[in-house]
């Protein structure tokens, strides 16, 4: 059932608005058919799971969720309360959308992915584009990129600035910010122009130190915040990250270029639709 909801629901047109009700089964049931609308369409989920961990059930969308209270079987003083709410906060929603004129934005919008040690980095790239471009930073915490890849999938990106891609180092070393296997998926599927860079990937994060695998106890670690441990990076890791990126480079069909910081560009070199590197070596990158 919910896979078929959520196959049925991208095929539907018109839709101004979604709500969905119900306990833990339920939720579980509708929040990937709502996370497969496009960025925009309000969405909302009254639900009895709404006052925990959520990001299971929003995961990198708009979905708004609303604490039930009491369970959703049925009417009852808490329920009509907190459904009415529900109802009048979607009709506000969709009047105020559909009253706003599409398309009055005319700057073609970039996406930049930035974390702490990154965002003097991402500031000046910002005011070097000026105000000819809707600049769309996502934080580069694991569901800030999957966000990000969304907004991209969705069309409403035309180009990417890539400079933190510290997540692949979270996902490739296990730590608590890691991106997807689809990291850059979306650029490949919609050939996107793409400039990316090496931004964080030499720190993987960790939660609070004593949580910090067995596996790296040794290793190098900082501690950020009384939540975040930083453990630096080896260069067997870095090389890792390396063909790792470099594998999505190649499955770029759109223009593609790789910045490091202080070095001069790898530009991917090209052969055919993927991107190739000396020898045609696939996964790899040339200093141009």
């Amino acid at each position: 059932m919910t896979e078929a909801f959520a196959r049925w629901i991208v095929r539907q047109e018109g839709i101004a608005g979604i709500i969905s009700a119900g306990g833990s089964g339920g939720t579980a049931l509708v929040a990937p058919a709502m996370r497969a609308l496009p960025v925009g369409i309000p969405k909302l989920i009254v639900s009895t799971v709404a006052s925990g961990e959520v990001s299971r059930y929003v995961g990198p969308s708009d979905i708004t969720m609303m604490h039930a209270v009491a369970d959703v079987q049925g009417l009852n003083a808490i329920t009509r309360e907190v459904l009415s709410n529900t109802a009048h906060a979607m009709a506000g929603m969709v009047k105020a959308r559909l009253a706003s004129p599409r398309g009055a934005e005319t700057k073609p919008a970039v996406a930049l992915s930035m974390f702490g040690v990154t965002t003097p980095c991402v500031r000046q790239v910002i005011a070097q584009l000026g105000d000819g471009y809707d600049c769309l930073v996502f934080h580069a915490t694991g569901i800030g990129g999957q966000s990000m890849e969304k907004l991209i999938d969705s069309g409403k990106v035309m180009g990417v600035i890539d400079i933190t891609t510290t997540e692949v180092a979270d996902l490739l070393m296990g730590g608590i910010f890691p991106a997807t296997e689809d990291r850059c998926g979306s650029v490949i599927r919609r050939r996107m122009p793409y400039i990316g860079s090496v931004g964080a990937l030499d720190m993987v994060d960790f939660g609070p130190r004593e949580t910090v695998p067995e596996r790296y106890a040794g290793r190098l670690l900082y501690q950020h915040n009384p939540q975040v441990t930083l453990m630096r990076t080896t260069p067997e890791e870095n090389a890792r990250m390396g063909r790792w990126i470099g594998e999505r480079l190649n499955a770029m069909g759109g223009p593609g270029t790789v910045l490091p910081p202080g070095r001069r560009c790898l530009r991917p070199r090209r052969a055919g639709p993927a991107l190739r590197g000396p020898g045609g070596a696939r996964g790899a990158v040339r200093i141009a």
